[in-house]
């Protein structure tokens, strides 16, 4: 699998976990001036040092509980154990390094103490490991609409959290919702059907409201993952909160609790935990994932930075900056630098200063001044720029007449495409002399 996109250097995090961030690089910080202390002066301070970066051990693990999961008692105890293994390692080491006799002795006593923890932790998983499940909150919120830039969400109802654990990872709408996306094609409306999922972390609900448990029981038995995603079909676009995965034209993104994997043509960047490893230059997304997606039927827009996706029964949309593709069956447009309309046997192309127009056995190619052509099992080149403007014209007006009507859901007219490329050939003839 290959990723990739554009993203900030932090991914969108609450504060307490930033907080953790900065306490982890204080802790660096402090641990190499505790290491330096003789050339910085700092001897007298030897014993307040090492007391400082134990606690800040302790302090960043304990802010760290509940990024992946959401806060709970395993995971305290797993942070505790996690805060006397480094501390116990600290301590081992530091008697090489000018700590005090007395301080190096309780590495063994933490050790003891991390390896104690780490096995109640394992035992009170077993019942946090419960509650790691999605599921729909019995709590109801007033929904008016919400805004994410290019995506809307128009309309009134009711908005109930999704968790996963207790960490909050999206909301379910009942109600009446329109989504508007702005797209190269134009701006695209779609009334969505009750119930409505929409996975972001974003706060779209108002007041709390009366709910009605009867939907969320009906809901929570819909989001289950086997029935949003059908086993043996791959998707290439899979938000659950918690899993997002978003493959697309020359880039991949996946994001497992632990594990973030993009990669685009500049590059690719791994981070496990705390740990990132870079090859090259990937563009990083600047913001999270954002997925809209009916319940009952086959809706679903999704966002990541400048890429946007939609998928319908009929067709779908796939945005990446200033390209566009298209496609219904087995019928595709796309749009960028290069056009290309694609319809079975059929394919018509024009690029900068180059076109070609391919139906059944005929090729017309328009390139650098000359044209060639073949049909009828027979190939004619012409070098003439006359004939060359001929094609390039006539091409580009047949993607247009054609695109409209793609657009539309009429599919591609192939009487009127086999009119025009006879015309096209006939025009041709003149210059074939």
């Amino acid at each position: 699998m290959s990723f990739s996109w554009k993203y900030r250097a932090v991914p969108h995090e609450g504060p307490r976990f930033r907080i953790a961030e900065y306490l982890k690089a204080l802790t660096a910080i402090l641990l190499i001036a505790w290491l330096f202390k003789g050339p910085l002066r700092l001897e007298a301070y030897n014993d307040r040092l090492v007391y400082a970066i134990v606690v800040l051990l302790f302090a960043f693990e304990l802010l760290a509980v509940g990024k992946w999961f959401g806060v709970t008692v395993s995971g305290i105890v797993f942070a505790l154990a996690k805060g006397f293994f480094w501390t116990s390692v600290f301590l081992f080491f530091g008697q090489w390094l000018g700590m005090s006799e007395t301080l190096h002795d309780y590495a063994g006593t933490a050790f003891a103490y991390a390896v104690v923890l780490v096995i109640a932790g394992i035992l009170l998983a077993k019942f946090d490991e419960k509650r790691l499940d999605i599921k729909v909150e019995g709590k109801a919120y007033e929904f008016e609409g919400a805004d994410f830039g290019e995506v809307k969400l128009r309309g009134t109802g009711k908005a109930y959290p999704v968790k996963f654990g207790r960490k909050k990872v999206g909301w379910v709408v009942d109600g009446e919702v329109t989504v508007e996306a702005d797209t190269p094609l134009g701006r695209v409306t779609k009334r969505l059907l009750s119930p409505v999922i929409v996975w972001t972390e974003e706060k779209i609900a108002g007041r709390k409201t009366a709910a009605d448990s009867g939907f969320v029981s009906r809901v929570n038995e819909m989001i289950n993952p086997d029935r949003l995603y059908r086993k043996g079909k791959r998707d290439s676009v899979v938000d659950l909160g918690f899993i997002k995965v978003y493959e697309g034209e020359n880039f991949e993104y996946v994001k497992l609790p632990f594990i973030e994997v993009v990669e685009t043509p500049g590059g690719e960047e791994v981070r496990i935990g705390p740990m990132r490893f870079r090859e090259g230059n990937p563009e990083m997304p600047p913001g999270d994932m954002l997925t809209i997606k009916e319940l009952r039927n086959g809706f679903q827009l999704t966002k990541v930075g400048d890429r946007l996706r939609i998928q319908t029964d009929e067709y779908s949309i796939e945005v990446d900056g200033e390209r566009v593709t298209y496609r219904s069956g087995s019928e595709s447009l796309s749009l960028g630098e290069t056009v290309s309309l694609r319809s079975g046997d059929v394919s018509v192309t024009v690029g900068r200063g180059r076109a070609k127009i391919r139906i059944e056995d005929v090729v017309i190619s328009a390139k650098e001044g000359k044209v060639r052509i073949r049909a009828g099992g027979k190939t004619y080149t012409v070098e003439n720029s006359e004939a060359y403007r001929l094609v390039m014209e006539k091409a580009k007006e047949i993607v247009e007449e054609q695109s409209a009507e793609l657009i539309e859901g009429l599919g591609i007219d192939r009487t009127l495409l086999n009119r025009r490329v006879k015309e096209l050939l006939d025009e041709l003839t003149a210059y074939l002399g």
